[in-house]
């Protein structure tokens, strides 16, 4: 959250010479003016003032700490359409910080900013998902929000939607990423790919990544080797 504040800092400053005043305060670590200023913007409907002042009362700058503020003001930015708010809320919910864990509501926040298109929060719905925390596990759902976070550039779930399409037995999706992965030389995708054109039957292929896979010091290639007879292509 502390990379998200000091982001909120810089657009509450530039909205205002209030916000300007509220920044240099806690530049120069006078944190209760800062408090007073970016308490007044977000009384005053301030979004981003209403994400800053719950940190402070999260961390107890300026102010007494309280995560009952915390939240109270967190909740207001979620409820505004912040998604930044609704990813931390969300997380929060989620591991248990500052709030009693539910994943009922940790889901439920992490949604509305993946649907608004945050990337932190589809990756980490797609996990809830995949481990069925708090509901029924879906690896098809986890895919698509995995598949979206990807897209935006989300590294990690540009290192696992490969791996979960293999799950679910689409081999061309998987080898698409499962390709940008080795690219980035990621060993275990050597292996993987092998296994996915050997079970396609594109035998070349196969052979061209399970020589890579090998010279990596995979050890279960070998086996993958003699199954699909890849000395013969």
């Amino acid at each position: 959250m502390m990379r998200f504040f000091v982001w909120v800092l810089w657009i509450v400053a530039a909205s205002s010479e209030a916000g300007q005043s509220a920044l240099e305060a806690f530049k120069h670590h006078d944190y209760t003016t800062a408090f007073r200023g970016y308490a007044q913007h977000a009384k005053e409907g301030n979004v981003t003032a209403q994400n800053a002042l719950s940190y402070l009362y999260f961390q107890g700058l300026g102010t007494k700490q309280s995560n009952e503020q915390g939240l109270y003001w967190l909740r207001k930015a979620a409820a505004s359409n912040s998604t930044r708010a609704q990813y931390d809320l969300g997380m929060f919910y989620l591991k248990g910080t500052h709030v009693a864990q539910n994943y009922h509501e940790a889901l439920h926040w992490l949604q509305r900013a993946s649907d608004a298109g945050n990337a932190d929060a589809q990756y980490n719905a797609a996990l809830m998902y995949y481990r069925g925390d708090g509901i029924d596990h879906n690896v098809t759902r986890a895919a698509q929000l995995l598949e979206q976070a990807a897209q935006q550039g989300h590294q990690g779930a540009i290192a696992n939607i490969g791996r979960i399409y293999m799950q679910l037995l689409d081999f061309d999706r998987a080898a698409l990423w499962l390709q940008k992965n080795a690219r980035h030389h990621d060993k275990e995708a050597y292996y993987l790919l092998a296994e996915i054109y050997c079970e396609q039957q594109k035998f070349a292929q196969a052979k061209i990544w399970a020589q890579k896979a090998r010279e990596s010091g995979n050890t279960q290639v070998e086996t993958l080797q003699k199954k699909c007879r890849l000395q013969e292509h």
